[in-house]
């Protein structure tokens, strides 16, 4: 695709990325990375930090080695830092921290430790950087997902439709909301870029129904596009069946039971995304390599389920998927927010 050489417009997206977080030279930034991390992001968030007159320094743990068992890929189930103890008292005695890891720190045992120190995290998605700088941070984007996470904190019922035959019910009682634009400027919070959407960890046996998935949503662990039917059924969070004719639901099927953990078939989060700058035939355009698949999850418009981690409901497995579909319909205690694909 690219050749990897430092491009000065791809410094500048990392520079106004930073100056959103109010990155300030009185703080302590570290850049934590691991040895099979994309290098030509470490370089770019050097630099740009540089440009900034940033104090900071570098913290890289050798990458893990892969477990037996499926294999793990674009799912956030970060093992970067398990037995790193020093490593996560360092990070919880920063400022902000810069996440390079290649999975991001959002589902990792130790983020609260870090967050519960004040640090800031502001994972940079494992993308080629040609792809974060077209996703540039838009302030106007965090009054949008400000917006949707109000009308989820505020509602008691989700429900998700579709034509194909998705039928979704979701208690939102108790359930925590989390809005990301892109950047954090706030002690003690964690957010992701590329961003641009807005996702409810629902509690203990809230989740029920069905979920249709047709050619062309997408499971973003096996990077690609349903290319035939696919039918969740679902009960009190957990995916109990998993039907379908063609190969996406054996894989699926499969790979969950694999995992040898219930936990991987209940339900981790869901919500849709806001960022119209996020392009849905991204995962045509790039090779496998170059993405971690974070733009698909922001699609403007997309249903977001995904399975697997959820802190909180005290459950947490490396088994995850994250599975955008397009074309529903998502309202919230009856109030329309996407209409058959288009956020309202």
């Amino acid at each position: 695709m690219f050749e990897d050489r430092i491009e000065s417009h791809w410094i500048d997206a990392f520079q106004a990325v930073f100056e959103l977080c109010k990155v300030k030279s009185s703080e302590t930034t570290i850049i934590l990375s691991e040895t099979q991390s994309r290098p030509i992001n470490v370089h770019l968030a050097e630099l740009a930090l540089a440009r900034l007159g940033a104090n900071f320094f570098h913290l890289q743990v050798p990458t893990r080695p892969a477990e037996a068992g499926p294999i793990v890929r674009s799912t956030g189930t970060c093992l970067a830092l398990t037995g790193q103890d020093q490593a996560v008292s360092a990070l919880a005695a920063s400022d902000f921290v810069v996440d390079l890891t290649l999975e991001g720190l959002m589902h990792a045992r130790e983020t609260g430790s870090i967050l519960k120190g004040g640090a800031r995290i502001l994972n940079i998605s494992n993308e080629h950087p040609e792809a974060l700088a077209r996703l540039w941070p838009d302030p106007e984007l965090k009054d949008q997902v400000r917006e949707a996470v109000g009308k989820c904190r505020s509602s008691t019922q989700m429900t998700v439709t579709s034509a194909a035959g998705t039928d979704l019910v979701v208690d939102m009682s108790g359930a925590s909301h989390v809005g990301v634009w892109g950047w954090t400027d706030r002690p003690g919070t964690l957010a992701h870029w590329p961003g641009g959407i807005v996702v409810s960890f629902p509690r203990e046996n809230s989740t029920q129904g069905r979920l249709v998935f047709r050619p062309g949503d997408m499971n973003l662990t096996f990077k690609r596009y349903f290319e035939s039917e696919v039918v969740f059924t679902l009960k009190d969070d957990f995916v109990t069946g998993i039907e379908g004719k063609g190969a996406d639901a054996t894989l699926m099927r499969t790979y969950l039971e694999d995992f040898a953990d219930p936990k991987a078939f209940a339900t981790s989060h869901v919500g849709w995304g806001l960022n119209p700058g996020a392009r849905y035939e991204a995962l045509t355009i790039y090779d496998r390599r170059e993405t971690n698949c974070t733009e698909l999850r922001a699609v403007s418009g997309n249903f977001l389920y995904s399975t697997g981690a959820n802190e909180f409901a005290n459950r947490f497995t490396r088994g995850h998927f994250d599975l955008p579909m397009m074309g529903c319909s998502i309202a919230l205690d009856g109030q329309l927010v996407v209409d058959s694909g288009s956020v309202v």
